[in-house]
């Protein structure tokens, strides 16, 4: 969708081009709809290795070949400086903390609709930049200001790694491919023959790629390994360090033929770590109680329309991406600060990882999760 109503030939966008299909076909999108298209491919990392290496540059080799064949000229641009003092730092210090941070919602916030939003308009004189993210947006013409919304497809939504974005910052993005399913975008890839379209989606966090998180975590940060127990203290196996462990997490605990009291062989799943004894605490079953939150407090609060929320609201909450929306009440504490209580219980809330609120087809914002209650 194009804002309404206005001439884009005269209006210039500066296109996120990741070497991957969705940028591709997004910058395709916007060349016809008749908008300035040029593209920006951001080097976020000083690889270290050469699998690494080899991938980065076949993901330039691959924009560079989608803008020669869309006929759009390509600049690119190092952040690696920015990602690490704004993005991987926090990630070290969370992990260090015990906590599971998510560090494509930091890009995004720091990196993609930050040093690239800066940079598109110092340097290259944008009106508008462009993501290849499965998002939609508003375009009003009363004034109001833009809100955010589900991608259309809800297989691939990805408004929960976007909800930091100020409606300022959604006033000057487009996203194309959000008003598309997934299919249609490869389809469309490859009915112009643009080289990413069968390129399969990249799954890695952005500066780890496909490799081994704990293999990759341990560079970074020393292992520091401990015992695994129950709640009522019985030792029933090791761990090599707590940041690899998340909570309600079922596999990789290497204590499956643990039997519980009673002979009971359900199997184990993480409830708890106490950082101070460097335990990680360990329960029978997925229906038991330790894993269940009643709601959760987050902090670091953004909201897309930057009004801080003063009364209790009931909408929808996602802990973690493609979950499906849990009904919620937000009750505020402070201006920095909520309470959040579900509907029904819920497992496997995290701290360190974001709750973002939605009121039917609108990502109102979010936080980070603090603790469980």
């Amino acid at each position: 969708m194009s804002e309404n109503c206005t001439d884009n030939s005269k209006k210039k966008v500066i296109v996120g081009m990741s070497g991957g299909v969705d940028s591709s076909v997004s910058a395709y999108l916007l060349k016809q709809q008749g908008y300035q298209v040029e593209g920006l491919f951001m080097k976020n990392w000083e690889e270290d290795d050469n699998e690494e290496y080899c991938t980065a540059a076949e993901d330039l080799a691959d924009a560079q070949a989608v803008c020669d064949k869309l006929g759009i000229h390509l600049h690119t641009i190092n952040f690696a400086a920015e990602y690490w003092d704004n993005v991987f730092e926090y990630f070290l210090a969370e992990y260090k903390a015990g906590r599971t941070p998510n560090p494509d919602i930091l890009c995004n916030k720091e990196i993609k609709f930050k040093a690239f939003l800066e940079f598109a308009d110092e340097v290259l004189d944008a009106d508008y930049i462009a993501m290849g993210h499965y998002v939609r947006r508003t375009f009003p013409d009363n004034g109001e200001k833009p809100q955010m919304l589900r991608g259309l497809d809800g297989n691939k939504d990805q408004s929960y790694f976007l909800y930091t974005l100020s409606s300022d910052q959604i006033a000057r993005s487009l996203f194309p491919v959000g008003e598309l399913e997934k299919p249609e975008v490869r389809r469309i890839a490859e009915e112009q023959d643009l080289i990413t379209a069968k390129k399969k989606d990249s799954t890695g966090i952005c500066f780890i790629g496909e490799r081994k998180f704990t293999d990759f975590l341990s560079r970074y940060l020393p292992a520091q390994p401990g015992k695994i127990e129950t709640p009522e203290g019985k030792v029933i196996g090791e761990h090599q360090g707590l940041m690899y462990h998340t909570l309600g997490q079922r596999k990789g605990l290497h204590i499956g033929g643990q039997k519980g009291g009673g002979g009971n062989e359900d199997p184990w799943y993480v409830a708890d770590k106490d950082l101070k004894r460097n335990v990680l605490i360990a329960v029978q079953g997925a229906e038991h109680p330790l894993l269940k939150s009643q709601g959760l407090i987050a902090s670091q609060l953004h909201w897309v329309d930057r009004e801080i929320i003063k009364a209790p609201l009931q909408c929808s909450v996602k802990t973690r991406y493609r979950q499906t929306d849990i009904p919620c009440t937000i009750i505020p504490i402070d201006d920095e600060n909520i309470k959040v209580i579900f509907d029904d219980p819920q497992v496997a809330v995290t701290p360190g990882q974001s709750a973002v609120f939605y009121k039917d087809d609108v990502c109102l914002g979010g936080g980070i999760i603090e603790k469980r209650i």
